[in-house]
């Protein structure tokens, strides 16, 4: 099965995303190309990162023309805001969930694997194993989004809005992970269903809140429009993730604790750009661990 690998990344993370690239190169397996979906300024500093099975997708090319990033003058131009007539401003996080979603109709491919530019590869993993007779593996973890969740709730309610559904169902599967897999051709029935139930371009009916996640939009079609068609349900991360600072503490012992929790089936770590943990560190780590 031929995978479009996507990141979406920005030039502040542009370190860990080489090494991401660097990891990949070394373990991905089977038929992939690797596509890095970055803001207009940025193409020019990722195209250090182009390759044979690497290209540079410009947010240009995804976003309609009436979606543009301009500096955030509360920011001192620091970071972007994305700006539209039909939004309040988005942050980067926004665009980046937009980028990955507009890939359905950008590539040609049977799935569409998400990493995000924080993780690493650890061991040597074949994406097409995440097919078992004609039906794709789909994260999710039953009953995973409890009522304290108010976030997670959030994004449920709008992905309900987008999708025509209750704004909340019980029990609540939380379909979200850094490492994951969605069907082309079901991530292309998402956008043209979203189209059909909001008569706007997909992306236009998207920004209409800023509580958005795409994996909650992509894991709730599957299950309450498509009755689950064409996936099996996995409650196993393929990556394990370090999402808090206090988890542990911000030494190389402490890295090292993390790593010591990588099950077996997981093939990549991930370590949040807010934890401060050196790069160099994280990968000596990463590439030391066992092939099984």
């Amino acid at each position: 099965m031929n995978t479009a690998v996507m990141t979406a990344s920005y030039a502040g993370d542009f370190d860990r995303c080489a090494l991401l690239c660097e990891s990949m190169d070394r373990f991905m397996q089977g038929d992939w190309h690797h596509y890095l979906l970055v803001e207009r300024a940025d193409t020019a500093l990722f195209r250090q990162l182009e390759g044979p099975k690497r290209s540079i997708v410009s947010e240009a090319e995804l976003f309609p023309f009436w979606l543009r990033s301009f500096p955030d003058p509360l920011k001192f131009g620091r970071r972007r805001l994305w700006l539209s007539p039909f939004s309040l401003p988005l942050r980067g996080w926004h665009a980046q969930q937009i980028r990955r979603l507009a890939m359905a109709r950008h590539v040609d491919a049977d799935m569409l694997l998400s990493i995000d530019s924080d993780v690493v590869m650890v061991r040597p993993y074949d994406p097409a194993s995440m097919w078992v007779d004609g039906q794709m593996r789909m994260f999710r973890i039953d009953g995973g989004v409890s009522d304290k969740m108010t976030e997670h709730r959030g994004w449920y309610a709008q992905a309900g809005r987008l999708l025509g559904l209750p704004a909340a169902v019980s029990p609540a599967h939380d379909y979200i992970n850094t490492f994951i897999g969605w069907r082309v051709d079901t991530a292309r029935a998402l956008l043209d269903h979203i189209e059909n139930i909001s008569g706007h371009n997909w992306v236009r009916a998207l920004v209409s809140s800023r509580a958005m996640s795409e994996c909650t939009i992509y894991g709730r079609f599957v299950d309450e429009i498509l009755n689950g068609e064409g996936h099996i349900p996995s409650d196993q991360p393929l990556c394990h993730m370090l999402w808090f600072r206090e988890t542990y503490p911000e030494t190389s012992a402490g890295l090292e604790i993390f790593m010591q929790g990588l099950q077996p089936e997981q093939v990549a770590v991930g370590v949040q750009s807010f934890v401060h943990q050196p790069i160099a560190e994280i990968r000596r780590l990463a590439f030391s661990v066992s092939p099984l």
